[in-house]
């Protein structure tokens, strides 16, 4: 049984498996959510590259994209052979190229064809079939139809449902915009539960601190943290002591640091550039003394060929020197 009570999004560009191998040093607990992988790209390209992932990650789940009942079917079936712990089929993500790949938050006007995909996934595997989407999209964004797309979805199997708390314009708005501009109404993804009391229902959108997440805790089953996760990935290291009540150390930022070397020394041996790697560890020492000295070494030196762990060490002994500083004055 996975417990969903804190959760990371699935974030193109950012949740790769060095980001997620970064939180799970900082949050044992957490579910960790790979970023979006379409069904083509899974059956026609390097599908051992994109389900690649590390163990330490469990629990962690595959999102895909698509809208093809067959290839959703075929793709849970490598997910679950794969060991993740979760498929995730993505009916928010407002993009350009996702709409003209037909899936994505335009599939929130089709609920019958998303009930199918679901159905398929769930004849495929054992493992939980999850469903992430908007409150709506356009002008369809009623309660009414809200209600009719979960209605549909659950009799397919599907039991848990994770709801950015805004509307999508699949129109007029960039997917950066569909992030901000929309207004949040967790009222509706509170009444959500409180109709479907049965169902787990995760709450998205906008959130930013963990005071946040144990309010809507009172109303939903579970919430998911998005970019603020990425930007500050450091908030998330009382998750495990707040929100499952697990007692072990929380880790300092050098402690997680230390922790991250051996993995990104063996990554570097197999061929990975330092660059993919540190990219995720840009915010790690976000709001401390130091932290801008932090970010401008790493992104100075890391892309430079050949760059190695000997430029995490200097940036991290320049923020040590600035925090010493900080703390004499």
């Amino acid at each position: 049984m996975i417990d969903r009570r804190f959760t990371i999004a699935p974030m193109m560009d950012c949740t790769d498996r060095h980001f997620r191998h970064l939180l799970r040093l900082i949050t044992r607990q957490s579910v960790l959510y790979t970023e979006m992988i379409t069904t083509g790209a899974l059956i026609h390209g390097d599908r051992e590259r994109f389900l690649k992932y590390n163990q330490s990650e469990h629990p962690v789940a595959l999102q895909i994209g698509g809208s093809e009942p067959r290839d959703m079917g075929t793709c849970a079936k490598f997910a679950q052979d794969a060991g993740y712990d979760e498929v995730n089929i993505n009916v928010g993500c407002p993009s350009d190229r996702v709409q003209s790949g037909q899936f994505g938050a335009c599939l929130m006007a089709n609920p019958d064809l998303v009930a199918e995909c679901v159905a398929r996934m769930n004849a495929a595997v054992t493992i939980p079939v999850t469903v992430k989407s908007r409150i709506g999209i356009d002008a369809q964004d009623s309660y009414g139809e809200l209600l009719e797309f979960v209605n549909k979805v659950e009799a397919a199997g599907c039991n848990t449902f994770i709801i950015h708390a805004r509307k999508a314009w699949l129109k007029g708005l960039s997917p950066r915009e569909n992030r901000d501009v929309p207004p949040l109404r967790y009222d509706v993804v509170y009444q959500l539960k409180r109709d479907f009391p049965h169902l787990k229902i995760i709450i998205n959108g906008g959130i930013k601190t963990l005071h946040e997440t144990q309010q809507h805790l009172q109303h939903v089953d579970g919430v998911m943290l998005g970019r603020e996760a990425y930007s500050n990935p450091y908030l998330l290291a009382e998750v495990d002591r707040l929100i499952y009540n697990d007692e072990h150390d929380i880790p300092t930022r050098f402690d997680i640091l230390q922790n991250y070397l051996p993995y990104i020394e063996t990554q570097l041996s197999e061929g990975i550039y330092l660059k993919h790697i540190t990219r995720h560890m840009i915010g790690l020492f976000q709001g401390l003394p130091g932290a801008k000295a932090w970010r401008r070494y790493i992104s100075e030196h890391a892309y430079k060929e050949g760059a190695g762990i000997e430029v995490i060490e200097e940036a991290a002994k320049r923020i040590t020197e600035l925090q010493v500083e900080a703390r004499a004055s």
